[in-house]
């Protein structure tokens, strides 16, 4: 007997609405996008738009990223919801200064402690945090401690590659995002409008 297209739907949407069924508990989410892919930063600011189109305030707090030109910065800075702060003092290859960026991160991590701590706003971004942990500059524990404590209804985003076991565990869903190519590879310089 050849099983038809509608009798696979038919079977999947059973299984998908018994998921749906279970599924009734309603608070903040932990997401975390690491990887070595290109994308991370991007996802996070497409939940950034999805957050705002539902009437939530969010918070974005950059750990690394030191510029000030980028699309979604010169999209949502001006949005009357977002609270937008550029964190970090550039890429670490860049500064090649340690104590100067763990500074940069601890600053950074006190703007971010306030949008935790803050049950109006719906959405926290913490754009490429996973470097503070690498390099030292953040105790990872005590971030775990405020991630837990933050208002229930409170969703936070944690980007950057790598990110530690610890921080995977504590999240209610992990995008490890790869790479198979990327156009930098091949001289491509990075594009505004696609890469910043």
């Amino acid at each position: 007997m050849t099983v038809t297209h509608e009798q696979r739907m038919q079977k999947k949407k059973a299984v998908i609405d018994d998921k749906i069924g279970t599924a009734q508990e309603e608070r903040g989410v932990l997401l975390i996008n690491t990887g070595n892919g290109k994308g991370k930063s991007s996802a996070a600011f497409g939940v950034v738009a999805r957050a705002l189109g539902h009437g939530l305030k969010v918070g974005v707090v950059q750990f690394v990223k030191g510029r000030s030109d980028t699309g979604e910065e010169a999209f949502f800075r001006p949005q009357p919801n977002v609270a937008w702060h550029v964190g970090g003092e550039g890429f670490t290859w860049e500064t090649q200064d340690k104590e100067r960026d763990a500074r940069a991160a601890r600053a950074a991590w006190e703007v971010a402690r306030t949008h935790l701590r803050d049950p109006a706003i719906g959405l926290v971004v913490l754009d490429e945090m996973t470097y503070a942990f690498k390099y030292g500059w953040l105790d990872l524990d005590a971030v775990l401690v405020e991630l837990r404590a933050r208002p229930p209804m409170q969703h936070v985003v944690v980007t950057g590659r790598a990110a530690p076991q610890a921080l995977r565990d504590a999240a209610d869903t992990v995008s490890d995002i790869g790479m198979e190519k990327h156009a930098f590879q091949n001289g491509v310089k990075a594009m505004p409008g696609l890469e910043f």
